[in-house]
């Protein structure tokens, strides 16, 4: 009788262990289009974004990588942005005036709180903005507002800028994302930068940053536009294959991903994917470190320029989804100049060989060239480029960099070439001036060229459109012609998102928008 009962009791405790391990599976479960970690009757949306890379740092106005910015977007805001049709659109500021012709007034919105609680004023502008300019600072938009002589804090809601000359892309650059974004100075000071932490004002606060694995944010409960965002937490989850993040978006482990041409059709077909393409503001480079023995002779670079088939990179690489681009892309309207025609996107190596021979290097070189190791597309160009210029006796080294590397790379112009991606701003002196003005806060190439800092300059005062136009048009075909940065291709862009995904619409300028988005 013992030992029967002994087994009974034995039994009951087994069925017990299984009831409770079959419930504890339970705690991640499905709700509302999203997965969220927790009680079911949360009801919380999470929208899943499968990044390609890490952000590389999360201070908005020092980190330059687009896997950074495309998360402090979402944290991080400045006084006005671009809408739908690129007009300048309130954000912090809900009201401005250009009061002459050097001086610029901003009424901000009230009732704004950054994300340690704090509400947002106009000495929190004033501040920003001198982080900026403060060299120590080392901001990646110093050279935006180099005008900026005085910023005067009218009331706690009214602040005034003065500028010391005429400067017509001031509204673009204050409209230029979280280059520009405004900031509490505590928080600063607290941590000495916010690489590592992020309080801004935007729609979504960071909760977590887990390297090689994901960036979670959650929903800004306080932020001043009612209603949004509608999703309640927002999660990038860092997959640096491409087969990878198409593997996830398939099975709806993630609910949007880019992907590159080839890999379009792979999911043409599925009911639950829709494709959406779109031309996005950047380019394909390769840059040249013009401080080289070999590469400071422009000659040498036109030679380049002349073994590089663009063509064939875009029809190889980019499956012919691309246009050839020059320092300003098609995307940003009729900025750009028609490319196709000018002499030195014409393949030639007998050319090319000849300019080799004018510089007294007929005898060929070696040069290094670098390149994000996580950028399929970009090691693929590279490898191109390595056998075409050895069609003219430049032997190519390919190093491939990780992405932190890579960045590092391309602020200290450690190598003799760089193979990668650039955008192109709001503004054509985003294009122009910032990358390849000698005092451009992004000009990491060593370049300098007193006429075309001259032409730079005019085109910053110039306020009439058709004289503008006509100044970086001169400006395009000079930097060009003296080639620091060979400008390779405008890639279309692509983002397969789930079919229970609504109210998401990528603009050029804006890819990521998800303040409408929702979840079925």
């Amino acid at each position: 009788m013992f030992k029967k009962n002994q087994w009974s009791l034995f039994s009951l405790l087994i069925v017990f262990l299984f009831l409770v391990a079959c419930s504890s599976n339970d705690t991640t479960t499905e709700n509302e289009g999203g997965t969220t970690e927790g009680d079911e009757s949360s009801g919380k949306q999470t929208l899943l974004v499968a990044a390609d890379q890490d952000p590389s740092g999360m201070d908005p106005h020092t980190t330059t990588a687009h896997s950074s910015h495309r998360i402090m977007a979402k944290i991080y805001e400045g006084l006005l942005e671009f809408d739908e049709n690129m007009q300048f659109a309130p954000l912090l500021a809900k009201e401005w005036e250009q009061v002459d012709e050097t001086t610029y007034q901003f009424i901000l919105r009230e009732g704004v709180t950054f994300h340690n609680g704090r509400e947002m004023t106009a000495e929190d502008v004033k501040y920003s903005f001198e982080r900026i300019l403060e060299p120590e600072t080392g901001a990646i938009s110093a050279s935006y507002f180099k005008v900026v002589e005085e910023i005067n804090v009218l009331s706690d809601y009214e602040i005034e800028f003065k500028l010391s000359q005429p400067y017509a892309p001031f509204l673009s650059y204050i409209a230029s994302g979280a280059n520009a974004a405004i900031i509490p100075k505590e928080a600063v000071e607290e941590h000495g930068n916010l690489d590592q932490v992020a309080v801004g004002t935007g729609p979504f606060v960071l909760k977590e940053m887990v390297p090689d694995t994901h960036v979670h944010l959650t929903k800004n409960e306080d932020y001043y536009i009612e209603g949004k965002p509608i999703v309640d937490e927002l999660k990038y989850v860092t997959m640096v294959d491409e087969s990878s993040r198409l593997a996830a978006i398939r099975t709806g482990e993630v609910h949007i991903t880019t992907v590159s041409p080839d890999s379009v059709s792979l999911v043409e077909g599925n009911d639950e994917l829709n494709v959406i393409s779109y031309d996005g503001l950047e380019y394909f480079y390769l840059g040249f470190n013009v401080t080289n023995d070999f590469l400071k002779d422009k000659k040498v670079r036109q030679a380049i320029s002349l073994a590089v088939d663009r063509q064939e990179i875009i029809d190889t690489i980019m499956a012919g989804e691309a246009k050839l681009s020059g320092p300003v892309p098609e995307s940003l309207g009729d900025w750009s100049i028609d490319v196709s025609k000018l002499d030195l996107y014409q393949p030639n190596i007998d050319k090319a060989n000849k300019l080799l021979e004018e510089a007294s290097f007929e005898a060929g070189f070696e040069l290094e060239m670098g390149v994000p190791s996580t950028e399929a597309e970009l090691v693929s160009t590279a490898q191109i480029i390595e056998q075409q210029l050895g069609k003219i006796g430049i032997n190519v080294t390919i190093v491939q960099l990780e992405w932190g590397e890579y960045i590092d790379a391309w602020n200290e112009n450690t190598y003799d070439m760089l193979v990668g991606k650039n955008g192109s701003g709001r503004d054509p002196d985003r294009s122009l001036g910032f990358f390849f003005a000698t005092d451009g806060s992004a000009n990491v190439w060593g370049y300098s060229n007193k006429a075309y800092d001259e032409l730079i300059a005019e085109g910053l005062e110039e306020v009439d459109m058709d004289k503008r136009h006509s100044i970086y048009e001169d400006a395009q075909k000079m930097i060009i012609e003296e080639a620091p940065n060979l400008f390779l291709l405008m890639p279309k862009s692509y983002i397969i998102v789930r079919e229970n995904v609504n109210g998401y619409h990528p603009l050029p300028h804006d890819s990521e928008d998800f303040l409408e988005l929702t979840l079925e």
